[in-house]
């Protein structure tokens, strides 16, 4: 239905005045309301401020330099899949080098991006939350993605970019059943196209669960989708699809392209299958949080971990949510905007579910989802719609313990980032780290700028911040993911380049079964390429990485060192 100006203004009065005119009318329409759009507006500006914090610091994650490196070489006239390999979609790739083509590749160019990204999130929650919620529990939990969703993890990954096209796929979706714009269709479809774009296993979760919220509501006559807005969603489906297509087939890359993208199909999930909300901690890490600490130290560690715990309970709960509303739905026990809204986002949180379920169901990857998933930390926060006396009695005492473990989560993730004392200078610009990291130094020192240098088996982002490259169409290798056909490619294009330098990382292995468990045995005590970098080089410097990993710096057993 159209809700007009009049109703907004009217069920704004009624939520300021605890009236049950609000709920009668369904859902509040924030966008009707200047003071809403102000809030969401500070609410963005607010989190800008706060992720700026985060800008320089890193990890050294091996992950990072994916796809900063694959701009880097988009931005030097290589064709993904042709040129270098890659098992998602173009996206993030292409859209990062754009980025870089307008304001300069640099590390602080990239995370400014993510920034807004970060701020987007917050902004975005806040008004789906805002629909069912009172204003405070909003601001509550847009809180919360502030404080730690991006910090977790603040990285240059395809994981960020891809939830923020999902969010706002999320959110046209609303705005179609809200308001019955063919506008709106049309956004939707594009967003969902967008997501599987740049990351392909989201989009298609995605699109499978909008597309079922929408057909439940269709089939239980709450929503009846006219003949123009299901012809403006399915262009918007269609039409991103049409300029890539062009693209890679006037670069001759189309097999290559459909080749890599559905390679994780036959590859990815063996390697990478851990059960539900894994939390990828060593041994090491356990020791370092619990072992002879004090018991109210061990009980603020927990509190403080918990939400690691949570996430990954918030999708199921949302599974459970959708069958409760499709029931209100069916006996007509609800306002049909309200059942609407809780049956389309859930639906499409259950979609998302069944991505991350087929391929990673680590906590990492539930926590690249929270922006969506903090929906379920909205409601049962807010609790209006959570029927049963026993949850009002609990509910006061959930507030307290998600404000207070959140809080001490994102305390943790801050103090991370703030405290870290060593300063390098690279050559995409100066980062943080929380230890001494030599790695870049020597190799600035002793390699020029865009030489080629193989790093291996996996940590691509010393390729982009030494601005070296592969001599391989590998930006990293993980035995066990990766084939031995790939490996024996690897080595060929290895031994055909003559590269002068590698840095070779000889205790990958130990980490394999901690971050990947699911790897064959096999992959772990056959390395071709291992075999053949020492067969061929040999060791000159012994390096440490700010990650605590070691590196050998190595040169042709032809050369000396330098």
């Amino acid at each position: 239905m159209v809700v007009s100006n009049d109703i907004n203004r009217e069920v704004l009065t009624a939520k300021r005045d605890s009236c049950p005119r609000a709920e009668l009318l369904g859902i509040f329409i924030p966008e009707g309301s200047r003071t809403e759009r102000a809030v969401a507006l500070t609410v963005f500006v607010a989190a800008c401020a706060y992720l700026f914090v985060f800008r320089r610091y890193t990890a050294m994650e091996p992950d990072e330099g994916i796809v900063l490196q694959g701009a880097q070489r988009i931005l030097g006239g290589e064709v993904l899949y042709r040129d270098f390999f890659s098992f998602f979609t173009p996206g993030s790739y292409y859209f990062l080098a754009l980025i870089f083509k307008i304001f300069g590749s640099s590390i602080i160019v990239a995370r400014t991006a993510l920034v807004i990204f970060g701020a987007a999130f917050s902004a975005i929650t806040y008004v789906l939350c805002r629909r069912v919620c009172s204003r405070g529990s909003a601001l509550f939990v847009a809180a919360i993605i502030t404080l730690s969703t991006l910090p977790y993890r603040f990285l240059v990954l395809h994981n960020w970019d891809s939830t923020l096209w999902a969010c706002l796929s999320v959110y046209c979706a609303v705005r179609l059943i809200e308001t019955r714009g063919s506008a709106w269709a049309f956004a939707g479809g594009s967003f969902i196209a967008l997501t599987f774009l740049f990351e392909q296993s989201k989009g298609a979760g995605l699109l499978l669960g909008l597309c079922a919220g929408l057909f439940a509501i269709h089939l239980m006559g709450g929503l009846i989708l006219t003949r123009a807005e299901i012809v403006y969603f399915a262009i918007g489906l269609v039409w991103p699809f049409i300029p890539t297509l062009a693209y890679f087939g006037s670069q001759h890359s189309l097999s290559f392209m459909f080749a890599d993208w559905f390679w994780p199909l036959r590859h990815y999930s063996l390697a990478n299958h851990v059960p539900y909300g894994y939390q990828n901690w060593s041994e090491e890490t356990r020791r370092t949080l619990f072992a002879g600490a004090p018991l109210a130290a061990r009980v603020v560690t927990v509190i403080a971990l918990s939400p690691c715990f949570l996430v990954p309970m918030l999708p199921i709960t949302a599974v459970g949510m959708l069958v409760y509303w499709l029931v209100q739905i069916l006996r007509r026990q609800a306002p049909e905007s309200k059942a609407n809204y809780y049956v389309l986002t859930t639906a499409a949180l259950g979609g998302l579910l069944l991505s991350i379920v087929i391929g990673r169901a680590d906590v990492i990857h539930f926590m690249y989802l929270l922006p969506l998933l903090s929906l379920v930390l909205a409601w049962m926060i807010d609790g209006r719609d959570i029927p049963g006396r026993i949850y009002t009695t609990v509910r006061p005492w959930l507030k307290a313990y998600i404000a207070i473990a959140f809080a001490l989560f994102g305390m943790a993730l801050l103090v991370r980032a703030v405290s870290a004392q060593h300063n390098v200078t690279t050559r995409r610009g100066q980062i943080t780290v929380p230890a001494n990291d030599t790695v870049v130094n020597y190799v600035q020192a002793h390699v020029l700028r865009n030489e080629s240098v193989l790093v291996y088996p996996y940590l691509p982002l010393y390729y982009y911040l030494t601005a070296t490259y592969s001599p391989t169409h590998y930006e990293y290798f993980q035995p066990g993911m990766h084939t031995r056909l790939q490996a024996d490619e690897l080595v060929s294009q290895l031994s055909s380049k003559q590269a002068r330098v590698i840095l070779f990382e000889p205790g990958f292995a130990e980490k394999i079964p901690r971050s990947w468990p699911g790897t064959p045995l096999f992959a772990t005590t056959t390395d071709p390429v291992a075999d053949y970098i020492l067969r061929e080089y040999h060791n000159c410097e012994t390096l440490q990485s700010a990650n605590k990993s070691r590196f050998l710096f190595m040169i042709r057993k032809d050369l000396s060192c330098p």
